[in-house]
Formats: C-alpha cells, structure tokens, sequence
C-alpha cells in the first residue's frame, strides 16, 4: 500500500504534513484533516504582501480579485461546477443558513421538503427551522438503523408534487454511510424539487462530480481536505440569479457575490486553492488539467483509505467487547463505534493516552445517534481515516482497543 501505478505513496505524503510531527496517530479526519506544508505557505504568502478589499483600481486590490478567482476556479475543479457558480463563506453551515432563507422566500404554507436523520445538524436545522416559519411541511427520510442506509427507495412516497427541496448528504459523518444521491435526485427532479447536497464529508474521500449526483447545490467545507476553514457553496450560476438572498443594499447584486456577506479572509483563499493543488498532487501519475489530476489522485486515494479501512473495520467487529454501529455497503474510511462497560468519553481518554486522536459524542450527527440509541450514553466514539494514515497507524490503533478488554 505504498507505491506504484496509479497508487499512493505514503511515505511521500506524509512527508508534506508538519502536524505529523507530533507523534500521534491523527484518526480525527472527520473534524478537520491536518495541512500540509503547501497550504501553510500559501496563507502566509498572502499575508505578506499587500491585501485591500476587491473593487479597487490599485495593485493590492487586484490581488484581492486574483486570491478570489483562485479559490473558485479550485473548488469548481473539485466538485465540477464552474467558478460563476461557487458561493465562498465562512463554513458550511453558515453558507447553508443564508442559502435556506433564499430558498424559502418562495415556500408557502403547505409546501414540503425532505430531510434525513443521516445528516450532519447543519444539512437539517436550517431547513426545518425555515419550514416552521413558513408554514412548511417538513418529512423525514429514516435510516435502516442495522445497516445505517439511507433507502432510496423510501423517497418514492416521501417526494409529492409539493416538494420544493430535498436535502441529503453524499456520505455520513458518523458512520460513512455513502446514499444513493442520484436516485434520490432523479426522484426530486421529477417533480421540480431543488437537491441540496452536502459533500463535506464525501469531498475528501473521492471525486465529487454535482452532474453525476443530480445536486442542485453542493456544499464542501476545505478544512476536511486539508485546507484552511472556508466553506464554499457550488451551483449553476443560473439558479442562484433566481434568487435574493439577503444582504446589504450596496454589496453587489451579481453572483455569486451576492451570496457572500463582508469582507472574506481573502488569506484564508490562498490556502483553499494550494488544498485543492495538494488533493490533485497525491499522485505521481496524474497528468491532464487540474480536474483530470484530482480524478487520478482521488481514485488513489480511495483505493488506499479502503484497504486501510477494510483492515481496521473487520478487526474492530470481530472483537466481543465492541460495537460497530450499521454496516453500510462502500463507506467512507469513518465508523463509530462503543465499548462495552466504559462511556466514549473514557474510551476517547483513553485512546488519547495512547497517542491516538479520535472524537467522542454525536460529531452534531444527533438524529441519526436518536434514531439508533446511543446519545442517552453518550454517543460513541469516532475514528476517520484520510490519506496520510498507515498500516501502522491501524494497528495501533487496533491494539489500543483490544487492550480495553
């Protein structure tokens, strides 16, 4: 699992994370990815020249344009959409928060949207907070709680000639659980439904293509694939002229700058086109544009974290004291899972201990841990893996566990 046609060379990249430095084994990924050494220097770079707001007819102000440019270009190559169509902002959250209160300055009382008890908090809240003042109706797709999927075939019934928007996740936090995003699309689009998808979690794992999954927005966050913390929000630039988010009266009135609200960590840019880079990079193979690169890289990169994956998951099952919640079909490198006897709070010390990070609690995944119990106890404890993670790291991690027998 090292090198080789179209393989990853672990060693190599792990030579590009200064973070790795500090000894531990970084099982964390799901919370934020850790950075190389290219993103690093590409913030500070930017911030040691001359940066002023954009508009300005000098130099520093172009600069401002250019940095902005960039960082679209690089997340339109990482999600195939186009740079007119990529809204920057703060985070994913925030991003989807202004874009629901746009979408539901046209719902009115009786209409209905979808969403699911797999997604992070941020791809339910703001739409059913948005529906209760509206007046909308809000279904809920279930998760199959034994294996953790999210049925496609449910929406059949769930998606009526008053839907106006589907909200799903391309892959769970939690758990890794990948849907069938297409399907549930293809449903949506039939009756004009708009599909809101959130790639923050799938986005580091493999290539995101919007086309492919039938999205009419995907939102990506970059701190989950080694950059800095910027969200970004990709559509057509069509559909976003059709609506009026707000904002203030002088800010401009094209897209996709109407979407974003203040003056943007434009530094922060930087370090979101120097990720997108480093994700194109992992390959030695890749040639092409930047977006034929990423499609090499990622391919790699997938095929790299599932024999890791395979290795740590199977272990994890076979032994007593553990559960290992659902058993999707082809999951991102993430599961979570409880300890018999000890609360994820004492296994996730524990694991600390032993130089191992990992999150404890529901990661903000709180309908799908409701739905299968394990919130009352304290959630569970998560481990995610990414690309700069070894066998070695595995089995360590493996051993620390066992050793909680």
């Amino acid at each position: 699992m090292s090198s080789g046609a179209g393989r990853l060379d672990v060693a190599r990249v792990r030579g590009l994370f200064p973070g790795l430095s500090d000894g531990y084994v970084h099982a964390d990924s799901p919370a934020g990815a850790l950075v190389p050494e290219s993103v690093v220097r590409a913030v500070s770079q930017a911030m040691r020249v001359p940066i002023a707001n954009r508009g300005g007819v000098f130099p520093s102000s172009a600069r401002a344009e250019q940095l902005v440019s960039a960082a679209r270009s690089a997340v339109a190559d990482l999600v195939g959409g186009t740079a007119q169509g990529v809204v920057l902002g703060a985070n994913m959250t925030t991003l989807t928060y202004a874009v629901a209160r746009a979408l539901a300055k046209r719902w009115r009382p009786g209409d209905e949207i979808v969403v699911s008890r797999l997604d992070h908090d941020a791809n339910v809240r703001p739409w059913i907070q948005l529906a209760d003042e509206t007046g909308t109706v809000v279904r809920w797709a279930e998760v199959d709680i034994e294996t953790g999927e999210l049925p496609d075939w449910q929406y059949d019934e769930l998606i009526t000639p008053r839907t106006r928007l589907v909200a799903v996740t391309a892959a769970s936090n939690a758990i890794g659980t990948r849907p069938d995003v297409a399907a549930i699309a293809h449903r949506a689009h039939r009756v004009g439904a708009l599909v809101y998808v959130d790639a923050v979690h799938a986005a580091p794992h493999g290539l995101v293509d919007r086309t492919a999954l039938g999205a009419d927005f995907v939102a990506v966050s970059a701190y989950k694939w080694c950059g800095p913390h910027v969200g970004a929000v990709v559509a057509d630039p069509a559909l976003l002229a059709e609506f009026w988010p707000d904002k203030l009266v002088p800010a401009p009135d094209r897209v996709p700058d109407r979407y974003e609200t203040g003056t943007p960590p434009f530094e922060l840019y930087a370090g979101v086109a120097a990720a997108v880079d480093h994700l194109a990079s992992l390959c030695a193979d890749a040639t092409g544009t930047r977006r034929e690169r990423l499609a090499t890289s990622m391919a790699a990169v997938s095929r790299y974290e599932g024999e890791l994956f395979t290795r740590l998951d199977r272990t994890l099952r076979a032994m007593p004291h553990v559960q290992v919640l659902g058993l999707p079909p082809n999951p991102t490198p993430t599961l979570s899972f409880t300890v018999a006897g000890l609360r994820p709070r004492q296994v996730a010390h524990e694991l600390a201990r032993r130089g191992v990070c990992a999150w404890d609690g529901d990661y903000y995944a709180r309908e799908l841990f409701d739905a299968i119990g394990v919130n009352e106890t304290g959630g569970a404890v998560r481990l995610g893996l990414l690309h700069y993670n070894t066998v070695a790291d595995v089995d360590h991690i493996l051993q620390t566990i066992a050793d909680l027998r």
